[in-house]
């Protein structure tokens, strides 16, 4: 078993130690989520807290880790009277992202709960954490089904695992710490609020720091055992300190003050419902004990907040978690008890505008001045009507544009029946939803069809010399049943950004509206890929991935202008699911091809796009083409590309919430017929 690096040999991270520390003084602040780049020492924190925390005493033969002094009446292997106890040093367990249902949960023996009425349970991840930590890395990977008995566990404090009618309970009141890299992907709000705290995390950028970051990971990986020893000093004074912080805590005062600093705070940041009220309230607390003190101070709530809230304010996965603490001072000092200089609730900043009323101290917009007639005069860097660039600047690459106000979209589904990852956009085979037939289980059974097991059982009882009640089942009778429920795609995206779709208003929505669907892809849990092509060629502007507010910013950042090498996008396209096919066999694609159809540079650029599109007919690849001419006359072209993919095209302006349905429709009719 490798040897845990030092708690306390950590470099920097202050805020990730703070927080870990405050949950091991008081676990009733709910957890940490630890936000940040690969190579950050998250996991390595994490592991190292499980040797700080004080030694738990459980009951003697117990799997379940009930305290002698007050016994869980439910526990599976109670009733526990009088039973010797024994002491054990608090667990760290970790949920792999990759874990099934019953490993997380336990499994109960199906076989014998039919046949003997035996509650056979195998405890799970959930009963070991019990009164310890439950730590999983990856958190924003994590399956939607495992999401759901965490969110359930979490806010209970028991685990329900229930199979056919038959039920076992136990107690599962752990602390919850999760690690992840926000460019895989976000969270869900759902889970995201059941974090205590967050912590955003990044390596130093000071020389000297990083020095002694590898000087003490070289010296661990040489002699574990010296260096651990090295710092055992230092681990037990903290180790004390929590011990003497936890007997302080029930003697912190939080007065009336301090709460009316909380409150304000939370109401002043907006965030949603009352949790965060609580959890500020809890830390404060910790702090204060932590800090050896027994009054809540000012400087506790605001470092409670610095904690608690930034993750609770996001309104979507593009908004960045932070927290701004200008305003947060000034909630604190209007709320602190004292009058103030009561004077610049309301003023303006310490910089007004020089030049005067009317200047509002904001930059000028993009576009024409407000005096001039909208038109009139171009803004700058915007294109001509034929998508040339203004005088001053290069043809082929232009200033980027601002998306339109994202809208809300409903679903464009891939048609037919998938088998790919858990998630909310297309009909798939799944663990969980609504049952639709039976099947021998493959390995372990994982949800039995309690009717077809009995209607296999049922010939064979007089065979098997059934002679009481029970039925008599065997291994060969078991029936595992079949689920219809949503699955994940990867939703790519093939955006043409030549000088034929630079002009500004139109790029703008264009964006808007890749920017809506971004969203949805959000919500219905897809891995997202953009490919843009312009000039001369084609590029993959962002890998397939479940980081959709990493697309966001790049396509924030598209430049455009140029030719419209539309081959190319779509062979580089084509070449993107060729790669992710490999990786992942089972997640089926969406194309979304946003053009205005035009195809230039090179020979024969229309036949050559033509023969492109005709690949992702021939593979079935359900898409989508985005049609952006615009104009008194149309050409045309995007519905003839639309033909050629084997999809179907919708004008940009119909690409709106009460127009997306009709597309769903017209996508499943042309599979159904291309099939």
């Amino acid at each position: 078993m490798s040897t845990p690096f030092p708690f306390t040999a950590v470099v920097g991270q202050d805020d990730l130690r703070l927080a870990l520390l405050l949950n091991a003084v008081s676990p009733a602040v709910g957890g940490v989520l630890v936000r940040g780049e690969k190579g950050t020492a998250k996991s390595t924190a994490v592991r190292a807290l499980s040797a700080l925390l004080p030694a738990v005493d459980v009951v003697t033969g117990c799997r379940f880790s009930c305290d002698p002094a007050a016994p869980d009446p439910a526990c599976p292997d109670g009733p526990h009277e009088v039973e010797a106890s024994s002491t054990r040093p608090a667990r760290m367990v970790e949920l792999p992202v990759g874990a099934s249902e019953d490993r997380l949960v336990g499994a109960l023996d199906i076989e014998r709960a039919l046949s003997e009425g035996v509650k056979a349970f195998e405890p799970g991840l959930l009963a070991d954490a019990h009164r310890g930590i439950l730590y999983v890395d990856e958190v924003n990977l994590l399956h939607d089904h495992l999401v759901d008995l965490l969110l359930d566990a979490a806010a209970m404090g028991a685990s329900y695992v229930e199979r056919e009618g038959v039920s076992v309970r136990h107690a599962a009141r752990f602390l919850l710490v999760g690690t992840m890299n926000p460019e895989e992907g976000e969270l869900r709000p759902q889970l995201l609020d059941r974090f205590g705290l967050t912590v955003e995390v990044a390596a130093s950028r000071e020389p000297d720091q990083r020095v002694e970051v590898v000087r003490r990971r070289l010296a661990h990986d040489d002699d574990p055992a010296a260096f651990v020893a090295r710092w055992a000093d230092e681990e037990a004074e903290v180790r004390a300190r929590i011990v003497a912080a936890r007997a302080l805590l029930p003697s912190v005062r939080l007065g009336d003050g301090a709460l009316r600093q909380i409150a304000a705070t939370c109401a002043a940041f907006e965030v949603d419902g009352m949790r965060a009220d609580i959890v500020m309230a809890r830390t404060a607390t910790a702090l204060a004990a932590w800090a050896g003190r027994t009054d809540v101070l000012a400087e506790d709530v605001r470092q409670a907040a610095l904690l608690a809230l930034p993750h609770r304010r996001r309104r979507n996965p593009f908004d960045a978690p932070g927290l701004d603490e200008d305003k947060l001072d000034d909630t604190l000092e209007e709320f602190s008890g004292s009058d103030g200089d009561g004077g610049d609730s309301d003023g303006p900043d310490d910089d007004p505008d020089p030049d005067g009323p009317g200047g509002g101290g904001q930059p000028p917009q993009e576009g024409p001045d407000d005096g001039s007639p909208a038109g009139d005069v171009p803004a700058q860097g915007e294109p001509s009507e034929d998508g040339q660039a203004p005088a001053g600047q290069s043809a082929a690459e232009q200033s980027p544009v601002r998306a339109a106000e994202p809208f809300r979209t409903k679903v464009l589904s891939v048609p037919g029946l998938g088998e790919g990852a858990a998630g909310r956009r297309s009909r798939a085979r799944t663990e969980h939803g609504r049952t639709t037939g039976s099947r021998r289980p493959r390995g372990t059974l994982t949800k039995l069809h309690l009717a077809a097991t009995v209607q296999a059982a049922a010939p064979h009882q007089l065979a098997r010399g059934r002679s009481g009640r029970g039925l008599v089942v065997r291994r060969d009778d078991l029936r595992q049943a079949t689920r219809e429920g949503r699955e994940g795609n990867l939703v790519l995206f093939v955006v043409d950004a030549s000088g034929s779709m630079a002009a500004r208003q139109r790029m703008s929505a264009v964006k808007g509206a890749v920017l809506s669907l971004l969203l949805d892809a959000y919500q219905r849990r897809d891995k997202v890929g953009l490919v843009t092509f312009r000039g001369s060629a084609a590029e993959v502007a962002l890998p397939p991935t479940s980081s959709v507010d990493a697309a966001a910013v790049r396509l924030e950042s598209l430049p455009t202008g140029g030719r419209t090498p539309l081959s190319a996008g779509l062979l580089r396209a084509h070449e993107v699911l060729r790669v992710e096919r490999l990786r992942d066999s089972a997640r089926r694609p969406l194309v979304v091809v946003v053009t205005d159809g035009r195809a230039t540079g090179g020979p024969e650029p229309v036949a050559t796009a033509g023969r492109a599109a005709r690949l992702f007919a021939a593979e079935g690849v359900a898409s989508v083409v985005v049609d952006c001419e615009s104009g008194p006359v149309r050409l045309g072209l995007a519905g003839q590309l639309a033909g050629e993919l084997g999809g179907t095209a919708v004008t940009l302006d119909a690409l709106r919430a009460d127009s997306l349905a009709g597309l769903v429709r017209d996508v499943q009719g042309t599979s159904r017929r291309a099939a």
